[in-house]
């Protein structure tokens, strides 16, 4: 910009300049003409700038742009390009955390709160039925130890339902209703039950043949062994006393609903307060159609037949007024 001086010199000329001077001029234009050099980047011919056309422009931006610009938007592209990385990395790490968090949540209920069990055998109808899936609350009894007073348990009750390890078989879990606590004096004459003497009232209790069997209908029997295990049969002679037998200290007798058609404590003995797992809470589904032998589909293709067929029938074999029914 020029300095207000100048612009006052350029604004204020009395009249054009003589012809003397317009010949100087001109011959002063023309001598600078010469002696300055031609701009950076153009040929050094006679035309003026304006005279290029774009596309030489175009070109000459292209030829004098720097070298480090270029480096820059590949080190942007390359930087853009690490993030978006970063970004899906930082997505899969955290759905593996919460994948990883939700399995330690369900073993954690598995184990200490909840447990999902199926009913494979009628001896509990028709309380329980075959095809009945039940959540079983394992927090319900204590041990009688100091966290009884900050838990919700109780002690094992007559009348309890109580999914236990078989105490002959640790590994397979049984289902049967408590009849006999520690302490109480227990005898069956002709199906019905006596707790110290006094008949057991059992609304629940299904029977389905006449009372024919001596050692089932009338126990306990020390003069007839029908079915029992050799273990219990010389155990069962030491703790019956006067026709009853006596449960010991930690012990529970049990027996199915079904009672002419179970597999209890009149054949194998007292199941052990350690082996107690929990009790029936609800029946969160039953299915039917597994009223046959009660096993499981045992080879792979046998599965997935079974699992193709639940799915496909699902509507149809599902016992809807059983469904989330609470287990008594």
């Amino acid at each position: 910009m020029n300095s207000p001086d100048e612009q006052f010199s350029s604004g204020h000329f009395p009249s054009g300049p003589s012809s003397s001077e317009l010949a100087s001029t001109e011959h002063a234009s023309t001598e600078q003409g010469a002696r300055d050099p031609a701009p950076d980047g153009l040929s050094s011919d006679s035309h003026s700038p304006d005279s290029h056309s774009p596309g030489d422009q175009f070109c000459s931006d292209l030829s004098s742009r720097d070298p480090s610009s270029r480096d820059q938007s590949s080190r942007d592209h390359s930087s853009g390009v690490r993030g978006t990385a970063g970004a899906v990395g930082s997505d899969v790490s955290g759905s593996i955390q919460s994948l990883l968090g939700t399995v330690v949540i369900a073993v954690f209920v598995i184990t200490f709160i909840v447990q999902a069990f199926q009913i494979p055998s009628p001896s509990m109808e028709n309380t329980l039925l075959v095809g009945d899936y039940l959540l079983v609350n394992k927090l319900c009894f204590g041990g009688g130890g100091l966290g009884d007073y900050f838990m919700p348990y109780r002690q094992v009750r007559r009348g309890d339902i109580v999914v236990f390890h078989y105490p002959v078989d640790p590994t397979q879990h049984f289902v049967k209703r408590v009849i006999g606590v520690p302490g109480d004096r227990v005898r069956l004459v002709n199906k019905q039950v006596l707790v110290n003497g006094l008949p057991l009232k059992e609304p629940y209790a299904r029977f389905s043949r006449p009372a024919d069997d001596v050692f089932r209908d009338n126990f306990p029997r020390l003069d007839v062994m029908s079915g029992p295990t050799p273990e219990w049969w010389l155990q069962l002679r030491k703790l019956v006393e006067d026709g009853q037998l006596i449960v010991p200290e930690g012990h529970y007798f049990v027996m199915g609903d079904n009672r002419d058609n179970s597999y209890d404590s009149r054949y194998w003995g007292f199941v052990p307060e350690a082996n107690i797992i929990g009790r029936p809470l609800v029946i969160y589904w039953s299915v039917q159609g597994g009223e046959g032998d009660g096993t499981a589909p045992s080879s792979v293709s046998d599965k997935l037949y079974h699992f193709a067929y639940v799915v496909t029938h699902i509507f149809q074999i599902t016992r809807w007024n059983r469904t989330l029914r609470l287990v008594h």
